[in-house]
């Protein structure tokens, strides 16, 4: 119980639900949107951290955690600049699949 207010945990449900915010208010621009994505991963891979204490079971999830969030990172980045190549722009409106 004393887990849920330590400072670790705080940070990253703080970190967690500011990331959340973002992406619901800045979705006007992919890169805004995997920033935040990425920032939401970090957080969640804090509170792993946080919740994890003495279990090493938990450690290796929030690994993995980690590790799928980097893969993600890079799918993202990838489809950043095929769109920003194809569209010059990274605006999330100009995604349609009505324009081939």
């Amino acid at each position: 119980m004393m887990e849920l207010f330590s400072p670790f945990f705080i940070t990253g449900m703080v970190v967690v639900l500011m990331a959340f915010l973002t992406l619901c208010f800045q979705r006007k621009h992919l890169l805004n949107s995997l920033l935040s994505l990425e920032m939401m991963a970090l957080g969640l891979f804090i509170l792993l951290l946080t919740l994890a204490g003495s279990n090493s079971n938990e450690g290796v999830l929030s690994l993995m955690l980690l590790t799928f969030s980097a893969c993600e990172a890079s799918i993202g980045l990838a489809m950043l600049v095929v769109l920003i190549r194809t569209h010059g722009n990274d605006y999330v409106f100009s995604l349609s699949i009505h324009k081939c």
